[in-house]
């Protein structure tokens, strides 16, 4: 699989339902051999299975910004992560429910990924390059 955008997030932002530089955005290191992803049909953190969640971030990505529909934020780091290799990583929309937890970008094409947890911080650098995390 390739990056990409999830069905049911791409609805949100274009329902309104999601704003990015005001939400609280997340991510989650994902397993693939535990999660296989289906960019139609999964549409909130409770499909993605809890056993094939390395770490999820347990606060919003800070310093977002929307520049022309190209999304950005500060790097993002992980701490103290071990477990299985996580070879994705899956930005949501953190509602405080996983059953309303809007899932928005699928990505398993980046500098760093697989990463195998050792027990220490995983950092994940966004792209710096013209589309960031993603353009929409």
């Amino acid at each position: 699989m390739a990056n990409g955008r999830y069905s049911r997030g791409r609805q949100a932002f274009g329902d309104g339902e999601v704003n990015w530089t005001a939400d609280d955005i997340r991510v989650v290191l994902v397993d693939t051999g535990l999660y296989t992803v289906d960019l139609a049909l999964h549409d909130f953190l409770d499909d993605i299975p809890a056993g094939a969640r390395v770490a999820t971030l347990s606060a919003s990505l800070g310093g977002k910004s929307n520049s022309g529909g190209v999304l950005d934020a500060n790097d993002a780091t992980f701490p103290l992560v071990s477990g299985s290799t996580a070879e994705a990583l899956v930005v949501y929309r953190h509602t405080g429910t996983e059953a309303t937890s809007v899932l928005l970008f699928y990505i398993d094409t980046a500098t760093g990924l697989p990463v195998t947890p050792n027990g220490d911080d995983v950092v994940i650098s966004w792209d710096n390059g013209a589309n960031r995390i993603i353009r929409i």
